[in-house]
């Protein structure tokens, strides 16, 4: 039998949240790189990032870098996921080897 780390109610909740961390992430990553206007807040730019001409490649730069980690923390989150779903399946087989 695999290593059986956590119960099931825990891994059942690692499978729900890491889903819906996946959907989000996914979801904002896109939105970053795409470089949408209302996200704007949450990119981490001075006022040396800011163009004074009509070429804003810096701000292209880090809305771009704040996606890729966007989808990085998504990709922890699949692995999270699958690490929740072997989890469950353990317990599964625990559950029937005991009966």
């Amino acid at each position: 039998m695999g290593c059986l780390m956590c119960g099931p109610k825990l891994a059942a909740c690692g499978l729900v949240l890491s889903s819906w961390g996946v959907i989000m992430l996914a979801m904002l990553g896109i939105f970053f790189t795409t470089h949408s206007a209302t996200l704007i807040e949450d990119v981490p730019l001075t006022n040396e990032d800011m163009p004074k001409d009509t070429n804003p490649e810096r701000v292209y730069a880090a809305y771009n870098n704040v996606g890729y980690n966007c989808f990085i923390a998504a990709a922890i989150y699949v692995a999270v996921g699958l690490f929740s779903c072997c989890q469950m399946r353990l317990n599964k087989q625990k559950e029937y080897l005991v009966r």
